[in-house]
This record gives C-alpha cells, sequence and structure tokens, in this order.
C-alpha cells in the first residue's frame, strides 16, 4: 500500500524487509541452474566439435585439387638470345644481329 509516493517497505525495519525463503526453493533454484549449465556446457562442446569438422572439411576438399606447375626451361643452345622491348625484335647470341623471321620470304624463283 502505498501511501504519498512511499513504497509499502518503507515503513518496516530491516529484519521484516528481508523475505525468508524455504530450503527447498532455494535447493530447486540451485538444481535449475547446474541444469542449465549443464545444457550451455554441451551446446558449447557440440559447437566447438561442429567447427573442427567443417575446418577438417574444408582442409580435405581444398587438398583433393591437384598442384599442377609447369615449369619450361629455356633452350641455351642458341647461346642467349635477348629479347628487346616486347617488339619481337631478338638479338641473336649478342651479337646485334636480328631475327627477321618474321618478315614475309621472297622466293628466289
Amino acid at each position: 500500500m502505498m501511501t504519498e509516493g512511499k513504497p509499502a517497505l518503507d515503513g518496516l525495519i530491516d529484519e521484516q524487509k528481508t523475505a525468508t525463503i524455504p530450503y527447498y526453493v532455494h535447493e530447486y533454484a540451485m538444481y535449475r541452474m547446474d541444469r542449465l549449465n549443464r545444457r550451455w556446457f554441451i551446446a558449447f562442446l557440440l559447437v566447438l566439435c561442429m567447427l573442427f569438422v567443417t575446418n577438417a572439411g574444408w582442409i580435405i576438399y581444398e587438398n583433393q585439387f591437384e598442384d599442377v606447375r609447369i615449369v619450361q626451361e629455356a633452350d641455351t643452345d642458341s647461346g642467349g638470345n635477348n629479347y628487346l622491348n616486347g617488339t619481337g625484335e631478338m638479338w641473336l647470341n649478342g651479337e646485334g644481329e636480328t631475327d627477321d623471321s618474321d618478315s614475309p620470304q621472297e622466293d628466289g624463283r
């Protein structure tokens, strides 16, 4: 019962403000809390296991693809050809001769 904006418990002394909770109510609340904590712990373990399983699944999936590497060795018999400026001109053996293989060949007839 509130009068003049004061809470109903203001007129009571401290011993009267505390409520006594029966022991079985406290035990039941603790049992419920233990059960809830156990459920959260099991859910945490389940999520953790799912994380490891999905990561392992992705690793296995990605490792099934073959890693192909093509290594092409340069022909060293010609003695070091140099390509200049991406124009297609080639200096043979570093002597300043140009390779005219792209130009049309005249027939000697």
